[in-house]
Order: C-alpha cells, then sequence, then structure tokens
C-alpha cells in the first residue's frame, strides 16, 4: 500500500518530529511512505479569512501535488477537513472538481486511516504516564474523528488516559480566530488550561499541532507543568 505525506505547514514548520513519527508508524503496518515536494499549505488559513482566489491557487497546486498517489495520509484533522472541502470550493470549475473530488477520496487524518484503513486498533505502542486527551473541533465535528484516537491511546501500554472535563469545548485557537478575537481567545484558552489541570495529567494529547501550541503556550505562561504532544509521537513511542 502506497502512501503520501501530507505534513501540514505547522508540523513541516514547528514540529517535523511528528512528520517522522507518522511515517515510521504507517511503515511499521507495511505502507510505502512517499512525500510529494510539491506540496504547500492546505488553503485553509487564506479560504477562513476570505481571499477565496489566493487560496484556491495552493488548492489546485496540492491537487496537482497528490495527483498520482494511492493514499494520502496526514496528521491533522484539521488541514485533511480542508481537503474534504476542496469539492465544494472548486464546484464551479468541473474539471477541477472532479479531480479534488479524488483527492479528497484518498485522504485521511493519521488515526482514521490507521483504524478505518489498516483495520488497525493496537499499534504495539509502550507510552508510560498520565494523561489526558482533547479531541479538536475540525477534527472531531467537521471531519467526524472521534472513535480512532481514543481507540489507539486506549490500547497504549503503560499511558494512564483521563477524561478532559468539557473536553467538547474550543480551545479558542480556529486559526485566525485566535487573531482577530485575541480576547475572546485568550478566555476560552484559560478555561481549557484549567480543565486541564483539574486532571492532574502530566501530558496533554492532542491531533492538531494548532491546537495544542495554543493549550501549550496558556500552560507554560500559567507556569502549569503539562507537556503537549501530538497522538503521533504517542503511538510511536516504544
Amino acid at each position: 500500500m502506497k502512501v503520501s505525506l501530507f505534513i501540514t505547514c505547522l508540523c513541516d514548520a514547528f514540529t517535523p518530529d511528528v512528520g517522522k513519527d507518522t511515517v515510521e508508524l504507517l511503515e511499521r503496518f507495511g505502507c510505502e511512505v512517499n512525500f510529494p515536494v510539491g506540496q504547500t499549505c492546505c488553503g485553509q488559513p487564506a479560504y477562513n479569512s476570505g481571499y477565496k482566489s489566493e487560496s484556491i491557487k495552493g488548492m489546485k497546486q496540492m491537487i496537482k501535488a497528490f495527483e498520482q498517489s494511492e493514499y494520502v495520509v496526514g496528521p491533522s484533522g484539521s488541514c485533511v477537513h480542508m481537503i474534504k472541502e476542496y469539492p465544494n470550493v472548486l464546484a464551479g470549475e468541473p474539471e477541477w472538481a472532479e479531480k479534488a473530488r479524488e483527492l479528497a477520496d484518498k485522504t485521511y487524518e493519521l488515526t482514521q486511516f490507521i483504524v478505518q484503513v489498516l483495520n488497525v486498533k493496537d499499534v504495539g505502542s509502550t507510552f508510560t504516564g498520565t494523561a489526558t486527551y482533547h479531541p479538536s473541533c475540525h477534527m472531531t465535528r467537521l471531519l467526524g474523528v472521534k472513535d480512532a484516537p481514543r481507540i489507539l491511546l486506549e490500547n497504549v501500554e503503560g499511558l494512564n488516559l483521563i477524561d478532559l472535563p468539557l473536553k467538547e469545548d474550543c480551545c479558542g485557537f480556529g486559526g485566525t480566530f485566535s487573531v482577530k478575537n485575541s480576547l475572546i481567545s485568550g478566555e476560552m484558552v484559560q478555561e481549557k488550561a484549567e480543565h486541564i489541570g483539574e486532571t492532574q495529567a502530566d501530558y496533554l494529547i492532542g491531533g492538531d499541532m494548532g491546537c495544542l501550541m495554543n493549550m501549550g503556550g496558556r500552560l507554560r505562561r500559567n507556569g502549569q507543568e503539562v507537556k503537549f504532544l501530538h497522538i503521533a509521537q504517542v503511538l510511536n513511542a516504544q
């Protein structure tokens, strides 16, 4: 099975090890992973800010970059959901809309791919510690990936997973929302940090780096000694 890694901007720029862990996880289950160098931003920041024509240029580049891929897998529910929206965005251009549909149909978030396509529920990882999991908004509400991360985490040997109070609440990141509505965003992430503190967990796990960086920054400023980890880092731990 051939899989193309969709690295995402944040992972590429800030946490390249998440990409490495993603590749190693996929290779563990027999996937042949490649990295199309033509990939770029999925277009979500520009699109959500109202710059539709500018974002479409990036979307078309992404379609071309992954045109020959059998499967496309990314460590971000938010970015993967943006690709799922390509057919709607490009609906007025039939030729591109069809290509967008082909890309959307073969693109998966990492845990979704492991559980639904590879049919794996236990990746054989070991991670000792107490952690809580934040289900990011786009990943759960828009992409619909709710169960796969929990299934995989619950099978990690040594991991004590504690439920996060009001876990469905947004952390306040929301991409450009945190920039345009910084005061509201700040109050939201502070509330989230307080709930994380209630769990007394040593680690905060999530599937979207934007959310993790947002919450991790507030935890650090609060003096809360909670480390944040992408789920790929936990699932690849041995």
